[in-house]
């Protein structure tokens, strides 16, 4: 008896120590399971230098629409310009929208390599240069295109390649006055282009001609107009393709590039003021005669304020409509306590 008694009491120890068991190894399975919890950063790092949050990135800025690829119908193409209010302020611009102020295309210069046609020129009031304008085409004309960004107040003049991929092209600012020459110098053919000033800090002048009889050797000829420091012309060369300057020659007197001339007037390539159709022709000379390739219009729209919106009357609050109060019924007469008479 004694003993089957001690032999129950093992078994349920036995049991009781098997089900703890399992209970434990539960226990180690699931926090094996778990994902691990980083060590708490010390309160005060030892030899670690502080650290700062990453700036959030800002939004990219906007970029300026691309230029509308303009088709050649055979009519004088419209080059199209979009007049701001901030445009009328910067260029002092008196307009209302009774006498508007008009804009004016001038192309200044022509130059083809290979199969690629490349205008110069501008956009201006009667009496400010308003943005500089280079014009190209791939298809003989068909369609153009604008291939570097409008640069306000400059101007474009003069153009040349020197194979099928370098070339350069010259302008200056024009307001106030004219200042800060500057090439376009392109690579690829005039596919795109890259802007590079002639001097390291503003100088009044303005570039007469430039001519390049490589890819690396060029010369060019600044004006210097009202300069009284200094003589009116100043002759410069480059060892680099336009890169730098170096001056080699000032004068009082007008200073010409001999070979400038004699090439570019032997370009095969003109631009002529058509007074009857009120547009720039674009002509290539094809033996006896030349040929208009295309036209451009000569006025290119109009500067005028935005439209005045009248302000729109606020629409009529309709006023709830208040029923009156209805009268409260009369109140019950109370039963009498007199007898009531008998018939």
């Amino acid at each position: 008896m004694l003993d089957s008694k001690l032999e129950s009491i093992a078994m349920k120890r036995v049991a009781g120590a098997v089900w703890v068991f399992a209970c434990i190894v539960c226990t180690h399975a699931q926090r094996a399971q778990a994902p691990a919890k980083p060590d708490p950063a010390p309160a005060n790092p030892v030899n670690q230098l502080p650290t700062t949050k990453a700036p959030q990135q800002s939004q990219p800025p906007e970029k300026a629409e691309t230029p509308a690829v303009l088709q050649n119908t055979g009519k004088p193409i419209i080059v199209p310009f979009h007049c701001t209010d901030d445009d009328m302020q910067w260029a002092g611009m008196s307009c209302t929208e009774e006498e508007p102020c008009p804009i004016y295309l001038e192309i200044s210069a022509v130059e083809t390599v290979g199969k690629r046609i490349v205008l110069l020129g501008n956009l201006h009031t009667v009496s400010t240069t308003l943005y500089s304008v280079i014009l190209s085409s791939d298809d003989d004309g068909a369609t153009w295109g604008e291939p570097y960004e409008r640069m306000r107040g400059a101007t474009l003049d003069h153009v040349q390649f020197v194979d099928f991929q370098n070339g350069w092209a010259s302008g200056q600012t024009m307001v106030p006055v004219a200042r800060d020459p500057f090439l376009l110098i392109t690579s690829d053919g005039g596919k795109s282009w890259r802007l590079r000033p002639i001097f390291s800090e503003s100088s009044g002048g303005t570039i007469l001609q430039f001519w390049f009889d490589s890819v690396s050797t060029g010369a060019l000829v600044i004006d210097r107009v009202e300069n009284a420091d200094s003589s009116r012309y100043e002759l410069y060369e480059t060892p680099n393709g336009g890169e730098t300057w170096m001056i080699r020659r000032t004068s009082d007197r007008p200073i010409a590039i001999k070979r400038a001339a004699l090439e570019r007037a032997d370009s095969g390539w003109r631009v002529r003021a058509d007074a009857r159709s009120k547009s720039y022709a674009v002509e290539k000379n094809q033996g006896e005669r030349w040929t208009s390739i295309v036209r451009f219009l000569v006025h290119a729209g109009n500067c005028q304020p935005a439209p005045r919106v009248p302000a729109q009357a606020p629409e009529p609050v309709e006023t709830p409509r208040v029923e009156p109060p209805k009268p409260s019924p009369a109140p019950a007469r109370p039963p009498s306590l007199k007898p009531r008479p008998k018939k």
